[in-house]
This record gives C-alpha cells, structure tokens and sequence, in this order.
C-alpha cells in the first residue's frame, strides 16, 4: 500500500485539473472554484485507475473525489450498470446520488440512482431495467437486488466503499464482503472512512491492489468559521445549563447530540415538556419515522434536532447556527463530524461541549488531535438570561409597533389607566414579568477536584506533597486500626 500524504499546499482550481469540461460547468454553477484537500489527492489517482484509500471526515468533499473520476469513465452509450457506490444509510446514499446528478449535469445519457431500504423495490426494479450506469445504495439493498438477479454486475468496473466505518459499525461487514466478491476482479475499487480500525484494513488488504492511501488530517478540515467552547458543568445540571445556553444564544436553527439512543429519547421529551421545538433521530426509528423528523427540521417547524452520530450521519441542512454536544464524543474523530453541521457555505457558527469531571482530559485530546483551541467559557448567569430574554421580548414588541396596526390595544390601555389605579409603565412591566416567567437562579459550577489532578500536578504545600497521595495513606492508616480491633476481638472470643 503506498501512503500519499499531501502538505501545505496552494489549493488547485477545476479549471486547471484537467477534468471533463462538462463537469467543470456543472461545478462552476454549483458555486465551486478550488478543489478541497482530499480532491486534490484522490481525483488524479482515481482518474489514473488505482485503488484508492482515503481517510478524511463528513464534509470535506469526498463525494466530488471518487463521484467525478467515476462520472470520467462512465460510457453514457452503454446503459449497463459499470459502478456502484455503497453508503451506510438512506439519507447519504440520496445525498450522493444528488451530487453525482448534479456533476453529470452536462453529461447527457449519464443515468444515476440511490438505492435503498424503506423503499418500495418494485419501483426501484422498474427504474433499474430502464438503465442506469451508477447505483448509490445501502448494502443491505444492494444484496437485496443481486438475490432477486435485478442489478447485473458483469460490466461494474468501479465500486467505492463511503463512510466504510460506520457501514462496519452497523453490522454490514458480511454484506459488504459478499458484494465485493460478486463484483468482476477486474476492477478499481475505493475506500473512503474517516477512521481506519483493523476491519478496514483488512478489508483494504482483501479486496484491493497497490492502494494509494490518502489522508487529510484534522489540521487540514479545522473550520475557522466555528466558534468553539466548552463548560464545566456536574452531570445533574447538563439539561438546565443546555437550556439557559440555547435561551441565551438562542439560535434560529441547531443540532444537539447526544451518544445514546436512550439518552436522545429522554432529552427530546424533557426538551418538548419545557416547550422547545424539539425532535429526536437515532437508528431505532423506523424510515417513516426518520423522514417525518427530517421533513420537521428542514422546514422549520422543529427549530432543534437531537441525534445520535450514526443517526446523523447524512444530514445536509443549511444553516444550523449551532451544535451543541449534550455528551462528550466517545470518538475523538466524532468531535469534527459534529461541529462540521455548522458554519458551513462561508457562514460563522458555534459549538459548545458540556464536560463533566474527568471529561475534561477528552477535551485536551481533541484539541491536541484536531490542532484547535476550545475556549472555556463560563455558563451565563441568571442575570445574563434574564437580560437576553427581556431583550428578545422588547424586540419582537418594537416589530408589532413599526408593523402593525396597535391603535385598539392603545385604546384598552388607556381606558384602563384613566379607570384603574395604574398607569401604563406598571402594566408594561406586568406583560414583560408575564412573558419572562419564573425567576432562575444561578447554577453553582464546580472544577476538578484536585485528587482527579493528572499525576505531575499536583499541588504541593509547605507540609510536602499533598492531595490523592495523603488521602491514600489515611485510608490505609484506619484500615490497619479496623484490622488490629478485629484480630484482638478473635483472641478475646477463643
């Protein structure tokens, strides 16, 4: 396997890479001029007929690197299926499938389609023996077509493998593997996974020749748009530090995740009980039930989507101002699958983690990893809330005046003032009071205790060495004395 990896380097344009002029139009109109890191690396490879390897994360491009190479060797005259590209869900499989049609704009004849469970096959079958060059599909669907004899796989000269760690994730080894088997030797064939465990490897050392490995390393996907921060908070705290932090920034669109499916159903209920437009997205919902969030989400009606990492993956919508990280990322690499949701297309965005105790070292190591500085910011006070809300209320009651006819509700203040024993200031402030609702407290934020200090900090005294080490000896101190009292009770007793 060669390694290829890439330094600095001036970012190539489209023009100058020697690609299908039809494909540059299409791209040029879809608002892109220079080549990403990993397109830069895997498309002259792909092109030259290699078996490619590349390692890089969700939203670096990765679909213009193996989707325009294929689209160069696609005989639009043949109608026969010559590639197949595999993703672990629906939603990836229909976002890859949109992209390659939107390359192949120019390129009449170029038929591509997304396969995939939740769908009826017998359209799919229907839309198959019309011809069609590329399938994009989950493997699962893919296996369900070559039982049925539906996708011939004589004439497949390309297969790529998108997303290959979570398709191992989910279980889909073994179909993979099959797939790979029944696909003609003679083929190229491209990995793309943004970790590479032993699995991968073996499947890369199985199923592929002389493979170039290209790698974009997290210093090359860091997003400077992202504002970045982290708080300090104790577990039974999370979900109100959570709440204040999106009523203080409150941002028009956001994604929440969480590591657990249960944790995503408990927190989307909790959230809906307080009054958020909330919904929540993991692998146990069924695809109606997926569609019927992601529909919720992208029109707006739910402003916040809460999910697992698997469950997000594929998700393509614009503007999400924040994503917040209810937990911290079991996998490091998951922290820049996160954060990559926002600040896309040129737009600024924010991220914040909720670290609990020792979580705080996971954070040191993403930024160690991903070459980033994650600020530590403190939780807004209740003051701060109550400020930011107020604000809020008096803005949206400066629109109803500049746009809105107020002349009747005037009149009822009026009359009501010249009756009563208020006047107009005190019921103002009565409808903000109303609208404000119950007063918050401050949340008492504790740091690390100085035992869970990592060893080589510990603080020293004038008394030496203090801390996790004199706390141990201590215990060990009246362990001894319970154990002098015991042997003494057995001599007295015999």
């Amino acid at each position: 396997m060669e390694e290829k990896q890439k330094q600095e380097t001036t970012a190539i344009k489209y023009q100058e890479s020697g690609i299908d002029a039809r494909i540059i139009r299409a791209v040029e109109e879809m608002g892109f001029e220079h080549m990403t890191p990993i397109q830069e690396q895997a498309i002259p490879v792909f092109m030259s007929g290699q078996d490619v390897i590349g390692q890089a994360q969700t939203g670096t491009g990765k679909t213009a690197a193996f989707g325009i190479p294929i689209l160069e060797k696609i005989n639009p005259e043949n109608k026969s299926l010559q590639a197949i590209i595999l993703c672990p869900t629906r939603e990836l499989a229909m976002q890859a499938a949109d992209e390659l049609r939107k390359f192949s704009k120019y390129m009449h004849g170029i038929k591509v389609l997304p396969i995939y469970g939740g769908q009826d096959i017998v359209k799919q079958i229907k839309n198959l023996k019309c011809g069609v060059q590329i399938i994009v599909g989950t493997p699962g669907r893919v296996m369900d077509h070559m039982r049925r004899h539906t996708i011939k796989l004589e004439q497949v000269h390309t297969v790529v493998l998108d997303e290959a760690d979570e398709m191992l994730n989910m279980g889909f080894r073994e179909d993979i593997e099959t797939i790979l088997k029944e696909v003609p030797e003679e083929r190229q064939t491209g990995l793309f996974s943004a970790t590479m465990p032993k699995p991968i490897l073996d499947i890369t050392k199985k199923y592929q020749k002389n493979a170039a490995f290209l790698k974009v390393t997290p210093k090359e996907v860091t997003m400077p748009l992202i504002k970045q921060a982290y708080y300090q908070v104790q577990r039974k705290d999370k979900e109100e530090v959570l709440c204040r932090l999106m009523d203080y920034y409150d941002p028009a669109r956001a994604l929440i995740f969480c590591n657990t499916k249960r944790m995503v159903d408990e927190l989307t209920e909790n959230l809906k009980k307080r009054g958020y437009a909330v919904e929540g997205l993991h692998g146990d919902l069924s695809q109606h039930q997926r569609d019927t969030v992601m529909n919720l989400f992208k029109s707006g009606h739910a402003a916040i989507l809460i999910a697992t990492d698997v469950a997000a993956r594929g998700i393509d919508v614009d503007n999400v101002e924040a994503v917040f990280n209810f937990d911290v990322p079991e996998d490091i690499e998951y922290y820049v699958h996160r954060i990559g949701r926002t600040g896309r297309a040129g737009k600024t965005g924010r991220s914040f983690t909720l670290v609990v105790g020792r979580e705080i070292y996971k954070m040191r190591e993403i930024e160690r990893i991903c070459h980033t500085k994650i600020k530590e910011r403190k939780i807004p006070s209740a003051a701060d809330i109550t400020a930011r809300k107020a604000d809020k209320i008096l803005k949206e009651a400066e629109n109803v005046i500049q746009e809105q006819n107020i002349e009747k509700a005037l009149e009822f203040i009026e009359e009501r003032c010249m009756q009563g024993e208020y006047d107009a200031l005190l019921y103002a402030a009565a409808f903000m009071k109303m609208k404000l609702g119950d007063e918050i407290e401050d949340i008492k934020v504790e740091k690390l205790k100085p035992e869970w200090k990592p060893k080589g900090r510990r603080e020293k005294t004038a008394g030496g060495d203090r801390g996790r080490r004199s706390g141990r000896t201590s215990g060990l101190r009246i362990k001894t004395k319970k154990q002098e009292k015991h042997k003494k009770q057995k001599r007295d007793k015999w």
